[in-house]
């Protein structure tokens, strides 16, 4: 008599216990879930360094709007700040300004350069661009984006960037 009873007490509290293990258990991660917690673990090869230079810190260096132009920043992240040129509504040209601490081989370009804007190294990168270098590690650069701002619309609007100021960021 006493082991039918205990059947029927066994049977639920086993049933119980089942659900209750079963139900604590973690799902595995999904695929890009462990993807994500893979990359942010990871230190190495990251694209910007621990410590390069926020990109908001940037905005007081680029030169202003007036004479017809107008500046709108269009992104700004560790180690980068961006600004759109426009006259009459239209792009004319990119303004910039990134920390190469986070690549160094950009900063040994100019290690060579026999051009100087403002007195600091630059270089003309392909047909459009323009960029000089603050400090051994702020690159800034004019990237043409009409036809008619030329190359010497790029080295004037280099010389109207704070780049003085810029040197002193720490």
């Amino acid at each position: 008599m006493i082991m039918p009873r205990l059947r029927k007490m066994l049977a639920p509290l086993l049933l119980s216990l089942l659900l209750l293990v079963t139900s604590c258990a973690s799902e595995p991660p999904s695929r890009f879930e462990q993807a994500q917690q893979e990359s942010s673990q990871q230190r190495s090869g990251q694209a910007v360094t621990k410590d390069a230079t926020q990109g908001a810190k940037f905005n007081q260096f680029f030169p202003s709007a007036g004479n017809g132009y107008e500046r709108v920043y269009t992104q700004e992240k560790k180690g980068f700040a961006e600004a759109k040129l426009k006259k009459d509504g239209q792009d004319v040209a990119m303004l910039s300004i990134s920390d190469t601490a986070s690549t160094p081989d950009v900063a040994a370009k100019y290690q060579q350069s026999s051009q100087q804007i403002a007195g600091y190294p630059a270089r003309t990168i392909g047909k459009n661009q323009t960029a000089v270098l603050v400090a051994n590690r702020y690159q800034v650069k004019v990237q043409s984006r009409d036809a008619a701002f030329t190359a010497s619309d790029r080295e004037t609007w280099l010389q109207k960037f704070n780049l003085n100021g810029l040197a002193r960021v720490k």
